[in-house]
């Protein structure tokens, strides 16, 4: 017997019960028969309907292992990126301390040559002003030494006589 006619059969028997006194819409059925109709049924369902309940379970349970699946992989990938944000933040702060290396040691360095420049400029000053008075000591020295040839003719003539075996043209 198909489930067609068992439901056919049910609906027959419904239609053949009687009705309770002033409650039209309640019948009195054989419950036996009922009972019987329904076991059929049950026992007469298309495999399909079997698969289908089958199939519906699986799928909620894959649903749940994707949900699961899905939550892991986000857990995992939003540590990933703490992770890479710490590095970046990591990559950030070294170059900020490798150019606060760099600005302080080009600005040590500038300052270095300027001071350097300014201990020559001192020293070239230094050393001009030495030659400077020496020049004027050997001005001094040589004026001395002229007003003493002019005083003193004897001098002069030794003087101008060539010394050692040196030439005249050659001068010293």
């Amino acid at each position: 017997m198909s489930i067609d006619e068992i439901l056919d059969e049910m609906d027959e028997l419904l239609d053949k019960a009687t009705s309770v006194p002033f409650v039209s819409h309640k019948k009195i059925l054989d419950g036996e028969r009922m009972r019987e109709l329904i076991n059929d049924v049950r026992l007469n369902m298309p495999h399909e309907l079997k698969e289908a309940k089958k199939i519906e379970f699986d799928c909620q349970r894959i649903l749940n292992e994707a949900k699961l699946n899905a939550e892991a992989i986000i857990r995992k990938a939003e540590e990933r990126a703490a992770q890479i944000v710490s590095k970046e933040a990591i990559v950030t702060d070294a170059k900020k301390k490798a150019m606060d290396i760099l600005t302080k040691a080009q600005t040590a360095s500038k300052n270095l040559q300027q001071q350097a420049a300014m201990s020559v400029a001192k020293m070239l000053n230094d050393t001009e002003t030495q030659y400077n008075r020496n020049l004027t000591d050997i001005k001094r020295t040589k004026e001395k030494l002229q007003v003493a040839l002019k005083n003193n003719p004897a001098l002069q003539t030794s003087a101008q006589t060539p010394q050692n075996g040196q030439k005249q043209g050659n001068k010293q």
